[in-house]
């Protein structure tokens, strides 16, 4: 069983910044991929960045390129999601998520993730 905490979400104006984090526990990190959803009212939930065990593997959603930085620290058990250059647009529940997988390929549907934390809200002002 793996444990997901978000943190970071909150308030920001449009061109802001925030840094998303995401701890785990439970099972080793490292052997984990690990991706960042997010879902708007009204939408369905998206993948909005993804990063393979090793960090060496990254996907990004089109709307978040040269936008959002996803990392990790296995040190840390930690996954991060920088976001830079935040619109309105990126207002939604952020949710971190992760699956049993070491593979490279990391661009993996929402219902192959294994663990999901709580959500944490952005909410970017105009």
């Amino acid at each position: 069983q793996v444990q997901l905490v978000e943190s970071g979400g909150g308030l920001v104006q449009a061109g802001g910044s925030l840094r998303l984090s995401c701890a785990a526990s439970g099972r080793t990190f490292s052997s984990l991929l690990m991706g960042w959803f997010r879902q708007a009212p009204g939408k369905e939930r998206e993948l909005v960045a993804a990063i393979s065990w090793g960090g060496g593997s990254t996907y990004y959603a089109d709307s978040v390129k040269g936008r959002f930085t996803i990392s990790r620290s296995n040190a840390k058990n930690t996954v991060y999601l920088q976001m830079n250059s935040l619109k309105p647009e990126d207002t939604a529940v952020y949710y971190c998520a992760a699956e049993r997988s070491t593979s490279s390929y990391v661009a993996r549907p929402e219902y192959e993730y294994d663990y999901w934390g709580q959500g944490t809200q952005v909410t970017v002002s105009s």
